[in-house]
């Protein structure tokens, strides 16, 4: 084979890689959004998260039922997620009062750095730590910041996907006021 050829075949060759590897990344890319494993309607899957800025676990159909319920998965390095936050803060102590919850499920991998980023921010609604990703996974979150909105029947009312504005936080929120508290 001359040395034309040679260099011919081997451009071919990783043009040929380059493109099997983009329908490869496309049909995973396609198959992971498809594998979504919450969805509006349904049950939120139950869970038991140690709380890093509380005492004890947090156990999802036991603490909080009968409560609406803002599930917000998060990481300290999700630049969104940080931004959104401080309206989780500012609205906590009303809907606290009217019979809602926001839990934060934290996806770092330390909890020294979540209870830095708390103390930094003076927070004080629930955090736990899902150090396997196992509840993330049983919410088919793949980008952060992912949010849930659980009626106090247990449902989801909405899941939104990436970051909150304080309106429309604010609005989701009241979707999930308990009856007896509106």
């Amino acid at each position: 084979m001359s040395n034309k050829k040679k260099k011919r075949f081997i451009f071919r060759s990783v043009v040929l890689a380059i493109l099997l590897g983009a329908v490869v990344f496309a049909l995973v890319s396609n198959f992971m959004k498809d594998k979504e494993a919450v969805a509006d309607g349904d049950q939120a899957p139950p869970f038991e998260l140690e709380q890093v800025n509380g005492e004890g676990a947090i156990h999802l159909s036991e603490d909080l039922k009968g409560k609406g319920v803002m599930v917000n998965f998060w990481a300290t390095y999700c630049d969104p997620c940080k931004e959104e936050m401080p309206y989780m803060q500012k609205l906590y102590p009303e809907y606290k009062e009217k019979g809602v919850e926001i839990v934060a499920v934290s996806l770092d991998a330390t909890k020294l750095r979540i209870r830095n980023w708390i103390d930094k921010n003076h927070l004080t609604f629930p955090i736990v730590h899902d150090k396997n990703g196992t509840v993330m996974e049983a919410y088919g979150v793949f980008d952060l910041p992912a949010s849930f909105f659980i009626n106090p029947d247990g449902t989801v009312e909405r899941q939104v996907l990436g970051a909150l504005t304080l309106d429309r936080l604010e609005g989701y929120l009241k979707e999930i006021v308990p009856e007896s508290e509106k």
